[in-house]
């Protein structure tokens, strides 16, 4: 089954940030609902200025979707939520033409995921066909129906979700899926402190009324040309390359990273580094992002592909890193 979520939209309003502002505002301004766990809001943020998409892989109840639907508000852009299920078909998906006999032509009726941001529930739970639906979406920003091809809107931004803890009834995304994926994270357990607040907190609901739109859509299209033209030296390019060089060692994992991967892991630094307010990438900004863009890419000898895999992946991406010489 489907579900549009609201399919949530608010008014512009005057003041809303231009490309000129701080994208740290739109970090704090998402921290209203979604607190403690400012690294995972950084990296989302992070995700969506540098263009990419976002897989989150927990358990159920820790925030995924209040995070999509928090971060949906405060950029004052449509949320679209998709449950994805076994029995789904790609027509569930990204629609369908329909037959009106008033007029005798078919018009064409958008699916869910005509939205700017996309929370893409449990997305391993549905069969490849339409596994493959969405993230040819996600790769083309249009879908095609009976040879008629369809724009989806700017921005456009899917949060898919999966719970790597239940392995029955679900299709794992095989690694060439996975690549669609600019960033892979976990949002874990809050801190107990946080948790109760939670726990004595408003429904989701009133905490969402707390959120004001901080950034627009030509505000967002401006810090993305921002964050295409931020520099980084040519030994950041060589540092880089010796990191996939690094995951193609066979002691390590039994799948290394490709040079896409080295692509998308520059693309996250650039944006890391404006979040961070300079015009320049750093070391830093490479390490920081580089478990997360490459962890979701790589196998990991004698580990699992899922919960235990993904974790072992990120463990052997870290430790990986400080074999590395940073320049």
């Amino acid at each position: 089954m489907q579900e549009s979520g609201g399919m949530d939209r608010l008014p512009t309003r005057a003041g809303i940030m231009t490309g000129g502002r701080n994208p740290t505002e739109l970090v704090t301004e998402v921290e209203k609902v979604f607190t403690g766990k400012r690294e995972v809001v950084e990296l989302a943020v992070v995700t969506l200025l540098a263009g990419g998409h976002l897989l989150l892989e927990d358990v159920p109840g820790v925030g995924k979707t209040t995070l999509a639907r928090t971060l949906a508000r405060a950029i004052d852009c449509r949320f679209g939520r998709i449950q994805f299920t076994s029995d789904m078909l790609p027509s569930d998906v990204i629609g369908t033409n329909v037959f009106h006999p008033s007029t005798g032509q078919f018009q064409f009726r958008a699916g869910p995921v005509f939205a700017n941001v996309v929370l893409a529930d449990e997305i391993n739970r549905t069969s490849p066909r339409t596994q493959s639906a969405l993230l040819e979406a996600m790769n083309e920003r249009q879908v095609s129906v009976d040879g008629e091809t369809h724009r989806l809107d700017d921005p456009f931004f899917v949060i898919a979700t999966q719970n790597p803890k239940e392995l029955h009834g679900t299709y794992p995304l095989p690694e060439s899926q996975l690549d669609r994926f600019l960033l892979s994270l976990s949002i874990g357990y809050p801190d107990p402190a946080v948790e109760s607040q939670v726990i004595l907190g408003m429904n989701d609901e009133e905490q969402m009324h707390r959120v004001e739109p901080v950034l627009d859509r030509e505000g967002l299209a401006a810090l993305r040309r921002k964050v295409r033209n931020v520099q980084a030296r040519q030994e950041l390019g060589n540092y880089i390359q010796r990191i996939l060089a690094g995951s193609r060692e066979p002691d390590r994992f039994e799948l290394g990273a490709s040079p896409r991967a080295g692509i998308q892991l520059l693309k996250a630094a650039r944006a890391a580094a404006l979040l961070r307010g300079r015009d320049f990438v750093t070391p830093d900004d490479i390490r920081w992002v580089a478990p997360y863009v490459l962890s979701h890419r790589l196998v990991v000898k004698n580990a699992g592909h899922l919960a235990g895999g993904r974790a072992a992946a990120l463990a052997r991406v870290e430790e990986m890193l400080e074999s590395i010489q940073v320049p």
